[in-house]
């Protein structure tokens, strides 16, 4: 799986909102707390308020929240708002592309992965990554040596 900066940027601020509570976090604050070019971030939060997961507040007091609790907004939920859909081939849903001959199996290879995918991202919530209180089973999964090779 490969993930575009986009989405690494969407789910670290995202993740910023959600240990930020209740009060507006300005772009700038995400930003430095991030390490993130503020102007690119801006674009990022823009397609996640039209996503409906983030409201922007105006005026001096002014910034972003989160537009539901942040148990309640999964990573699948972020990741769809700012790169579409999870697992695609050349942009196609994999349901969507065909094959022949000996490569036809990939197509139900892509559809697993996709499954497999969303398992995880649509399980665990901002508030698990905010608070570090991850479900058991992603725990289990990050704990199996093979899985940092």
């Amino acid at each position: 799986m490969r993930l575009s900066a986009r989405v690494d940027y969407a789910l670290r601020a995202a993740a910023e909102l959600a240990a930020a509570g209740d009060g507006p976090t300005t772009v700038g604050e995400l930003a430095k707390e991030q390490d993130m070019p503020p102007k690119y971030l801006e674009n990022i939060l823009l397609q996640m308020r039209r996503a409906g997961l983030v409201r922007g507040q105006r005026g001096p007091e002014g910034g972003y929240v989160l537009a539901r609790a942040a148990s309640e907004i999964t990573l699948a939920d972020v990741i769809r708002a700012v790169d579409g859909p999870l697992a695609n081939v050349r942009g196609e849903r994999p349901e969507h592309v065909g094959y022949r001959g000996p490569a036809e199996a990939l197509q139900q290879v892509w559809i697993a992965l996709r499954a497999s995918e969303r398992a995880i991202l649509e399980e665990v919530t901002l508030d698990s990554v905010a608070t570090g209180v991850l479900p058991e089973r992603v725990r289990q999964l990050a704990a199996d040596p093979s899985a940092w090779d």
